[in-house]
């Protein structure tokens, strides 16, 4: 029996523009994240892809109250986090854990990987004593592939992999029944990446934690994601199982992002789909479909009406008023 974790509904951000005649036509804001809903089961991972800028790291920001949505819910486990204190929100963090893009970043250059680790321990009470938290670290560095013996050494020691596996650690550390991973392998070397992947992976089976992995790789995601949900300027425009979406993608913007991952095999090559025109600005999203623009099929309705993310021809849900199966292989 499938668990849900977590839930987003109505999900949006809107950050305010800028006033002036210096920002003259930006002032109604930048509508990053629009009426995103979503869930998550134990043990699930659900990767968000698309384009920079089309709000996938904004939204796992709101999915953690790490920035303030402007309208939407989010429950964990169903507790309503968008109604929370401040004090009850700091608490309630253990339960959902964050990791970030820029591993040396995300760590305080001076302080060492134990007390960066046990950190979040001694905030939230889950070990009462320095040598309980301590104990901890020693096992949790074992958990993630690097020895003991480091964890009183400081980041500037080590390479980007190990810097995103001490990262790893201090989010397990509470126990999480989220985790939001925000592109965690893109600064890295392609063999650590498979390295850092296939970690979370038996980490997630060992804990059973849900996880939100946001990335632009395809190929990565084609690894690690159970579905996946294709993000286009803060809509998701398709979501579904990993098998419906690579195989056989319903949205023209899903079948033009899989166009262009390589083929494993050379002696097979897909058609590219190259779209044309730019991706419209955040801060003037076009009527309809806000794909319309730069969609091949798009006919009168699409510039006039929005679609709604709903399931078509018993694949993925798509929002798209003329979706077709694309097989892709």
């Amino acid at each position: 029996m499938n668990t849900t974790v977590l839930k987003a509904e109505g999900l949006g951000k809107t950050f305010p523009g800028r006033s002036g005649l210096a920002s003259a036509g930006r002032s109604k804001g930048v509508r990053a994240v629009d009426d995103v809903s979503l869930s998550m089961n134990a043990g699930e991972t659900l990767a968000v892809v698309g384009e920079s800028g089309c709000g996938k790291s904004t939204l796992g920001r709101l999915l953690l109250r790490l920035i303030e949505p402007t309208e939407g819910e989010v429950s964990i486990d169903g507790t309503d986090v968008s109604s929370l204190s401040g004090g009850e929100m700091r608490q309630f963090r253990r339960h959902a854990q964050m990791v970030f893009q820029d591993p040396f970043g995300s760590l305080s250059p001076r302080r060492t990987i134990a007390r960066i680790i046990s950190e979040p321990m001694e905030s939230f009470g889950t070990e009462a004593t320095a040598r309980a938290r301590r104990e901890r670290v020693a096992e949790l560095l074992t958990q993630v592939g690097l020895p003991t013996a480091v964890m009183d050494r400081k980041p500037r020691h080590f390479s980007g992999g190990q810097r995103q596996r001490i990262c790893i650690a201090r989010a397990i550390s509470v126990s999480p029944r989220v985790i939001i991973a925000d592109e965690p392998v893109s600064a890295l070397d392609v063999s650590v990446q498979a390295q850092i992947i296939n970690l979370l992976q038996d980490l997630q089976e060992d804990s059973g934690f849900a996880m939100l992995f946001i990335a632009h790789d395809l190929a990565v995601v084609r690894h690690i994601a159970d579905r996946v949900a294709v993000m286009y300027l803060g809509r998701i425009v398709e979501i579904g199982s990993k098998d419906q979406i690579y195989t056989a993608p319903q949205h023209p913007y899903t079948q033009a992002l899989l166009s262009a991952v390589p083929e494993a095999s050379p002696t097979r090559r897909r058609k590219r789909i190259v779209l044309g025109g730019d991706v419209p600005s955040p801060v003037k999203v076009p009527s309809g479909c806000s794909f319309h623009p730069r969609c091949p099929i798009a006919q009168d309705i699409c510039r006039t009406t929005r679609p709604a993310l709903a399931h078509k021809n018993g694949g993925s849900e798509v929002a798209c008023h003329f979706a077709a199966p694309n097989p892709l292989g």
